[in-house]
């Protein structure tokens, strides 16, 4: 959703990256950025993920559809992520974590690049693990996988069953796109205890879906069958974009909980807007999810619990008929009728 390509490198065999520049993105990005974290009360954790190397360094010579990381570029790459998260530490910016790829199995018709499951596991081990050690950046978060539900076991299994790669990688990161396949969540958090997962990527695909009540509910049913499998964050792909879903260089115009009409100025919030109201409004950094035991299939539910011991319960309705349930917590017994299409959120101290 940049409105083109670009890398921080352009200067084609530059293997020492002494052209490396983060100029472009000071005109707009990093004072957006800043002014956000003036905003907000509580720090931002900002997560970078490369769409694709150089063009010079792919075998494909274009950042776009697909191609691969030349074999002798490896190290440049690599020396390129600690390069970029040392320019925005410069710049008051501290980077969370990073993923070694966006979407590494899909050629794509915008910025990509294929990586197999050997390929990231060797450039881990090789390249960037130790590139990221010798800047002394081991505390940033590495993030694999970056891509779909439906592979992430086997791929998931490639990396971290080689110790001197997952000795660099803090967990695995994934996206929504063919398919719910909430199960292999569930199933690397029982292979990788010890890793976290992160749902990195969703949206509504194919435009901006205006006032569209199933936008919501597609949030809203991955948000709580994730968070009920270990998940630990969950971000959204755009929070807010243009009346056509743009603006976006190849055409790829997606949905947004916030719609701008940049021809009349108005301001329009979707059903994910107040869906995911319902998520990061009540659960905050640091709460805990517990086991939610729900005797229905007619709704979905979520529960967590902070440091004061308050238990927040968020209860979804997908059906068109309205749903009578009983909710029980501790000595607290209510008999609810949860409508239909809806979401609701109730909080017990």
């Amino acid at each position: 959703f940049s409105l083109g390509n670009y890398a921080h490198c352009e200067t084609a065999g530059d293997k020492e990256l002494k052209d490396f520049s983060i100029s472009r993105d000071k005109k707009m990005l990093i004072p957006f950025i800043k002014d956000a974290i003036s905003k907000v009360k509580t720090p931002i954790h900002i997560m970078a993920s490369p769409w694709s190397p150089p063009a010079w360094m792919k075998t494909n010579d274009q950042m776009n559809h697909g191609g691969k990381l030349k074999k002798e570029f490896r190290n440049s790459w690599a020396n390129y992520y600690c390069k970029y998260i040392n320019a925005y530490e410069k710049e008051g910016i501290s980077i969370w974590g990073i993923s070694v790829q966006n979407e590494p199995d899909a050629k794509q018709t915008w910025d990509s690049c294929i990586y197999t499951a050997e390929d990231e596991r060797d450039f881990i081990r090789d390249y960037l693990g130790p590139a990221l050690d010798n800047e002394n950046l081991l505390d940033k978060k590495l993030i694999i996988w970056d891509h779909n539900r439906d592979i992430m076991v086997e791929r998931v299994r490639t990396v971290l069953n080689d110790p001197e790669a997952a000795k660099y990688v803090w967990g695995t990161g994934f996206h929504w796109y063919n398919g719910d396949h909430f199960d292999a969540v569930q199933l690397v958090h029982d292979d990788f205890p010890d890793k976290e997962l992160i749902f990195t990527e969703g949206c509504q695909e194919n435009g901006p879906h205006i006032g569209s009540w199933d936008l919501g509910e597609r949030y809203a049913t991955s948000v709580i069958n994730d968070l009920n499998r270990w998940t630990v964050a969950w971000i959204d792909w755009n929070l807010i974009l243009d009346e056509n879903g743009g603006p976006n260089h190849v055409g790829n115009y997606c949905s947004a909980p916030i719609i701008v009409d940049t021809r009349s100025q108005d301001i329009l919030y979707q059903s994910s807007y107040y869906y995911l109201g319902h998520f990061s409004r009540f659960i905050k950094r640091g709460d805990r999810i517990i086991e939610c035991e729900n005797k229905t299939d007619n709704l979905l539910a979520l529960a967590s619990i902070n440091d004061k011991g308050i238990v927040t319960t968020i209860i979804m309705n997908k059906k068109d008929t309205q749903a009578d349930c009983t909710y029980m917590n501790g000595d607290v017994a209510l008999d609810l009728c949860i409508p239909s299409r809806s979401i609701v959120t109730l909080v017990n101290a």
